[in-house]
Parts: structure tokens; C-alpha cells; sequence
């Protein structure tokens, strides 16, 4: 008599996340997913929420990049899966950004969220670290990140327009320096990721055709400011009368 055997990591996670997983999964691809990171990263059950509601399944891994040209076979699907094609920043509001420090700043402030955005591994290591090439000449990336599992320094731009040609050279240049610089016998080849307003699939790829760093490029969503103060509603009140 055959019998059906629920596989071992099924028991692991709470009755609730069984639910929730089930409920809202559109494959058991997707649910497998996310039993495996509740497993794997501690998740609690509103943190699972969040992650689907985020639709952190289709996202991660998503991002443009030239991992595929840039690293060997192995290597290349490991890092595509540390990147999303866009950033949850809500915990940050719209109405604070209009450069590119205004997001640096912010995200700097509020870095333990965006590490639990960013996903498990991540070591957060400063931002606008110097990196010296000689006593004259310095260059300071926005953020820099060490990701623990795969032994890679993660060079972090920030952008708050869209995506520019230019911009993926000013990152190749990042992540040839970090090598360069902070990369010692143990670590794996670094990888720069821009975050940008808002960027085109073609342009992204032809920018990133001929650049043998490993780049990925992906966009950011902020707090939209929806509500508006009671001072701005009086006044229209006071205008529609």
C-alpha cells in the first residue's frame, strides 16, 4: 500500500503560514517558494504577508542584469537571486526625495528595514565608504553592502530619476574598484546594483551589453503621500464655497 509522505520541511513552519501560503499562491511552485523562506529566514506571519502582498516570488531574481556574460554558470544564478526588479521602500515618504542624497540619507537612516527589504545575508557596511586608489584620488559609492552567504561585496547606487547610459559606467567603475581594492583571497568576483526612479528594459540591456563587471539594475517605490493635511482640505473648502 503506497502511502503519502509530507515532506519534512511541510512541519516546520506554523498552521497559520499553511494558510496563508495555500490561500494565495497561484502554483505550488510559488508555495514551495515561500516555505522555503519562512524556513529559511525566520519569517513571521505578518512578515510573510508582507513578502507576498509584495509579490516577493516574482520579483526576486528579476532584476536586468548582465550576470549570465559578466560570471560562470554557477556563480551567475546565485547572484541574479539576490537582486528584486524593484525595492519596497515605503517606510520612506515620497514628499522627503528629490535627489539622489535624499534617498541615500534616508535609507541610511532607516537601513535595518531596507536590509529586511534587501532579504537574508546582507551586511551592511557604510555608506559613502572610501575607496583610495592613490593619495590624490578617491571615489565613494552611495551604499556598500558584504552578502555573508556568498562571500561578495554588493556596491549599492542610488538614483532618483531614471535610468542613464552613464550610469552603468560610473557603477563598472565601483565594482572594478571594490575588487580591486576590498576583495580579499576568499571572496567571490563583487556585483553593483543601481536603484533607479524608473528604467527601460532595452536601454537597460544595451547599457549593460559590453560591461564585464556583473551589474544589475532594478527601480524603487516610495510612500506615496495620498492624504493631504487639514489645513490643505479647509482651504479647498473655503475655494468651493
Amino acid at each position: 500500500m503506497n502511502e503519502t509522505v509530507m515532506p519534512e520541511i511541510f512541519s516546520k513552519i506554523p498552521w497559520f503560514h499553511h494558510v496563508q501560503i495555500f490561500t494565495k499562491s497561484k502554483s505550488v511552485k510559488e508555495a514551495l517558494f515561500y516555505i522555503n523562506k519562512v524556513v529559511a529566514e525566520g519569517w513571521s506571519r505578518s512578515m510573510l504577508e508582507n513578502k507576498m502582498a509584495d509579490n516577493l516570488f516574482y520579483t526576486q531574481g528579476a532584476a536586468i542584469t548582465n550576470f549570465d556574460s559578466a560570471l560562470p554558470a554557477p556563480q551567475s544564478q546565485l547572484a541574479k537571486e539576490l537582486l528584486k526588479n524593484e525595492y519596497n521602500l515605503s517606510f520612506i515618504s515620497a514628499k522627503d526625495i528629490e535627489y539622489e542624497k535624499d534617498l541615500e540619507e534616508a535609507l541610511a537612516k532607516n537601513v535595518t528595514q531596507f536590509l529586511l527589504e534587501l532579504g537574508k545575508g546582507f551586511a551592511y557596511l557604510g555608506k559613502q565608504q572610501e575607496l583610495r586608489i592613490d593619495e590624490d584620488t578617491a571615489f565613494f559609492p552611495d551604499l556598500l553592502f558584504y552578502h555573508i552567504p556568498q562571500r561578495r561585496y554588493v556596491i549599492v547606487e542610488l538614483k532618483a530619476v531614471k535610468f542613464m547610459p552613464e550610469f552603468a559606467g560610473k557603477l563598472n567603475f565601483y565594482v572594478t574598484a571594490a575588487d580591486k581594492l576590498l576583495r580579499g583571497p576568499g571572496d567571490n568576483p563583487s556585483v553593483g546594483l543601481l536603484i533607479c526612479k524608473t528604467a527601460k528594459k532595452t536601454i537597460v540591456e544595451w547599457s549593460l551589453q559590453d560591461i564585464h563587471k556583473p551589474l544589475g539594475v532594478a527601480t524603487y517605490q516610495l510612500q506615496e503621500v495620498v492624504a493631504r493635511t487639514i489645513e490643505e482640505i479647509e482651504q479647498t473648502r473655503k475655494k468651493e464655497k
